[in-house]
């Protein structure tokens, strides 16, 4: 009988490892992806791709113990030998090889030419081989900035407060309403998938005051555009105890803070790779839908043709206007209309017309919905009466503001389309490890 331990350190290096100081001139041992090999006679280079990057190993006839034409691309390798310094290399490092011993092979050519800087390579063909695809440098790239962004979402939200949920996904109603639902049998019974996690976390504001989820949402919307998935992750967060939704604004600024701060120090690499610049966060504009509406009429000669909600079209010019007058690549739009927000939003008291709530649009994409939700119960069996709706279906959702809620709100943010904007993508797909939408279910 033996015993586990704890984690088995690996006799292989890492990259990091073998940038540390004092590694010139050692014998490592590692292992890798063969991701191209250069073939120069009596000298070759053979790249490895590992997890931190390119590594380049170096054979030299009579001193490698083996043949060059021995290995070939995307063979899985272990390489041993002596690493020396070179300015020319990956990293600044590389390895003159001795030995080789060959992990796995591959049994078909590669069907893109993933060892390029840029693959020039279609969206659709990038997709239909997804997991070759991604083992580009740039491709891999953009999911390393994208890990990036929910790391700093949840360790910000942790520092402040909040306790991490996880929701079902299959339930009885809706939080959003509407037909845009997948709709499924549960054993005999009608289901849907759900759009938001909206029902859950304000239940459990009254259990935790603070929470968070990062998970998929399923939109059944027929929309086939560069901006439009029908399953993406939402980063959402509710809050309790506000005292408005100005509250919210200012966590989400908090959290883009962290972020942008946590990427410039954790993922210069992948930023320098993409070439990505970092947006400006230090302060946000916040300015009311119809003002913003009205401002970007007069300054572009576009006329108003939807009084209640923002086209596509006016959240670019919106983008375009903030950076214009404001110097800003983020806007909150505040008091949205009433009758294009949810049941549960908490109207203006000002104006009931209005809605304490914001869209926030990062260089011209709407990339988060929030505000404050309305926590007394009567006022809420109030405003579903209003727009005539029953509780079938939310009895329990309702039975959390009978018991007492506090004064609360939260917001959604669309990952995928978030890394969009900051990489400067023009397709959402683009940012996304496997698209779901109209025609692909696959792979």
């Amino acid at each position: 009988m033996e015993f586990v331990t704890g984690v088995k350190k690996p006799e292989t290096l890492e990259l990091g490892e073998l940038l540390e100081e004092g590694m010139e001139g050692r014998e490592v041992k590692v292992n890798g992806a063969v991701h191209s090999i250069r073939d120069m006679g009596n000298v070759g280079f053979v790249i490895l791709r590992k997890r931190e990057g390119l590594l380049q190993c170096v054979y030299e006839e009579g001193i490698s113990l083996f043949d060059l034409k021995e290995l070939k691309d995307a063979d899985t390798i272990e390489v041993s030998g002596t690493l020396t310094r070179s300015e020319k290399a990956p990293n600044g490092v590389e390895i003159r090889m001795k030995e080789v011993r060959i992990l796995s092979e591959p049994v078909e050519p590669m069907p893109l030419p993933i060892s390029k800087w840029k693959m020039n390579t279609s969206l659709e063909a990038k997709l239909n081989y997804r997991p070759i695809s991604l083992r580009n440098i740039r491709e891999r790239a953009k999911f390393r900035i994208q890990e990036g962004i929910v790391r700093g979402f949840r360790d910000f939200l942790y520092t402040q407060g909040f306790t991490e949920i996880h929701t079902p996904k299959i339930g009885a109603k809706s939080a959003e309403g509407g037909a845009n639902l997948f709709r499924l049998e549960y054993f005999h019974r009608p289901a849907i998938l759900q759009q938001s996690p909206q029902f859950y976390k304000q239940m459990m504001v009254g259990v935790f005051d603070r929470v968070f989820e990062t998970a998929p949402v399923f939109r059944a919307e027929k929309h086939n555009t560069k901006r439009h998935l029908n399953e993406y992750t939402s980063l959402d967060f509710e809050m309790g105890y506000i005292d408005g939704f100005e509250d919210v604004m200012a966590m989400e600024t908090g959290f883009l803070q962290y972020t942008m701060k946590l990427l410039e120090k954790e993922y210069a690499r992948e930023l320098q790779i993409l070439g990505v610049e970092l947006p400006k966060t230090e302060e946000i504009p916040a300015v009311r839908f119809d003002e913003i509406k009205r401002l970007v009429s007069e300054k572009y000669n576009r006329k108003i043709r939807t009084p209640y909600d923002l086209e596509p079209e006016e959240e670019m010019l919106i983008g375009r206007y903030a950076k214009e007058e404001w110097g800003a690549d983020f806007v909150f739009v505040t008091h949205y209309p009433s009758k294009k927000r949810p049941f549960y939003a908490m109207d203006d008291p000002e104006d009931p017309t209005y809605t304490l709530s914001f869209d926030l649009l990062f260089r011209g994409l709407e990339i988060t919905t929030g505000g404050q939700r309305i926590h007394d119960y009567r006022s809420l069996m109030e405003k579903m009466e209003k727009r005539g709706m029953t509780d079938e279906g939310m009895e329990q959702y309702l039975s959390a503001f009978k018991h007492g809620m506090p004064p609360h709100g939260g917001l959604g943010i669309g990952m995928e389309r978030l890394t969009m904007q900051l990489l400067g993508e023009d397709n959402v797909r683009e940012t996304t490890l496997f698209p779901r939408d109209l025609s692909r279910l696959e792979p």
